[in-house]
């Protein structure tokens, strides 16, 4: 019976190794690769800048596309909770709808539903792309966290709302006051999921012509027309999406520890 509780600090320092090697090991790759070749060393600095350029617009799309969907997604979950069916089914309807679409299918409709330019009072304001992008990743996210929400709300055990209803508090104070700050504990770790989805998603925004760090490699890949910097320029790629997914799971965790401890 103590086996379990003997395995689990070992398969935690060990995972912990593994995910501190991957960090560490990809950028060590590029250094010791461009230090054996001083020519594409300094032709992969040349191009950092750039690389660094679309990296940022995958922040950006990142932040904007969560934030929207997990927004949406949470008043969409709590929508398929309610009594009434003509709230219900819409809400229902979307999720299944959208949770299954996939993410570039997503990205194509919205770039091509949406113009390009939009009017406004007789001037004309451009629609960007990435904000396409944004919209077609917030869509698929919010799916998600409907699902998420929705999940989390139905395992609150019911005393909690008997207990509220004792108390004098409406179904909504009850939602807001009691139930909802403990679903976000349970939410954490799914919702850390989507989001690194939603981060390692804002490439396929290259394809719609989204100046991002894909994009940006691919540009300097056949600019340069070398293989061992078109390598060394994907091996980069793959180390970004890390560094910026890596700090979303470790900032869930100490959430989760915190509330844990609360």
């Amino acid at each position: 019976m103590s086996m379990p509780a003997t395995q689990a600090p070992e398969t935690n320092t060990s995972s912990r190794v593994l995910r501190y090697i991957g960090f560490i090991a990809m950028p060590m790759l590029v250094v010791v690769w461009s230090l054996i070749d001083p020519t594409l060393g300094k032709e992969l600095l040349e191009w950092v800048p750039y690389l660094a350029s679309g990296f940022s617009m995958n922040i950006l799309i990142t932040i904007c596309a969560v934030t929207l969907g997990t927004s949406a997604g949470v008043i969409l979950g709590l929508m398929q909770l309610a009594s009434y069916w003509f709230v219900r089914w819409p809400a229902q309807i979307y999720v299944q709808i959208f949770r299954n679409a996939p993410a570039l299918v997503l990205i194509f409709a919205t770039t091509y539903i949406f113009p390009f330019e939009i009017v406004l009072f007789g001037n004309y304001l451009p629609f960007p792309d990435w904000v396409k992008a944004v919209i077609g990743l917030a869509i698929l996210s919010s799916a998600y966290i409907a699902e998420i929400t929705r999940g989390a709300v139905l395992s609150i055990p019911t005393t909690q709302w008997e207990a509220t209803k004792g108390l004098g508090f409406s179904r909504l104070q009850a939602l807001r006051f009691v139930i909802l700050p403990q679903c976000v504990r349970r939410s954490l770790p799914p919702w850390m999921n989507v989001a690194s989805s939603m981060a390692m998603g804002t490439s396929l925004a290259s394809l719609v012509g989204v100046h991002e760090l894909m994009h940006a490699a691919t540009d300097a890949s056949t600019a340069v027309r070398r293989l061992d910097f078109t390598i060394i320029a994907y091996v980069v790629v793959m180390a970004a999406f890390f560094t910026l997914c890596y700090p979303i799971a470790r900032l869930t965790r100490r959430l989760e520890q915190r509330f844990n401890a609360g």
